[in-house]
C-alpha cells in the first residue's frame, strides 16, 4: 500500500534546515517527488511530495518531523496528497524566463496574465525583492510550458510588457 504525502513546513530558515528534513524523511522510506524550498523574508518554506511504498500514517510523519531540532518553532503539516505526483506532457518546461529591473506594482499580475493569453502553463515562479542602487529591485523567475504555436508571440508579448514597464527580460528555451 503506498501512502502519498505533501509535506509544508513553514519556520525560521536556518542553516541546515533543508538537509535535516530530508535526511529524515529518506530516513522514514520517503521517496521525494516534486519539492521545493524558499528563504521568504527572515522565514523559510519547504514543500514536497513523498510516496511511502510501504505505507506512513500522516500522524506519525508529522510527529517525526516536527521533533526535529531544526523545526523548533516551524508549523508543519502533512496531509494526504490525493492528485498525480507525476506532470503530465502538458506541463514540461519549455522555456524559463527571467524579468527583473525597479520594483513595479502590478508586475506579477500582468506577466501571468500573458501567459494566460497564450495558454502557457507556469510550473514554477520564483520572486525576490533584492537590494539596489537608489531603489529596491525585483526579479522574477518563471519556468513555463509555452504551446509551441504560441511560442513567438507569447515572448515577444513578456519582452514588450517588461519593457514597457522599464524592466530587462532574458528568457532561455529549454526544450531545444
Amino acid at each position: 500500500m503506498t501512502t502519498t504525502a505533501l509535506v509544508s513546513i513553514i519556520g525560521p530558515d536556518r542553516v541546515g534546515l533543508v538537509s535535516a528534513i530530508t535526511g529524515r524523511l529518506f530516513d522514514l522510506g520517503a521517496d521525494l517527488g516534486d519539492t521545493s524550498f524558499a528563504v521568504l523574508g527572515g522565514g523559510a518554506e519547504f514543500t514536497a511530495i513523498c510516496e511511502f511504498s510501504g505505507g506512513m500514517e500522516l500522524e506519525v510523519l508529522q510527529a517525526e518531523l516536527e521533533a526535529l531540532p531544526e523545526l523548533v518553532d516551524a508549523e508543519v503539516k502533512v496531509s494526504r496528497f490525493e492528485l498525480s505526483s507525476m506532470h503530465p506532457a502538458s506541463e514540461t518546461i519549455t522555456h524559463t524566463i527571467t524579468v527583473s529591473g525597479g520594483d513595479s506594482p502590478g508586475l506579477m499580475a500582468r506577466l501571468c496574465e500573458v501567459f494566460q493569453q497564450f495558454d502557457a502553463n507556469i510550473v514554477r515562479l520564483n520572486s525576490e525583492r533584492v537590494p539596489g542602487v537608489g531603489q529596491r529591485q525585483y526579479v522574477i523567475s518563471a519556468s513555463v510550458a509555452i504551446p509551441p504555436q504560441n511560442e513567438n508571440t507569447c515572448l515577444a508579448t513578456v519582452t514588450n510588457t517588461a519593457g514597457e514597464l522599464g524592466l530587462t527580460c532574458q528568457w532561455t528555451n529549454v526544450s531545444a
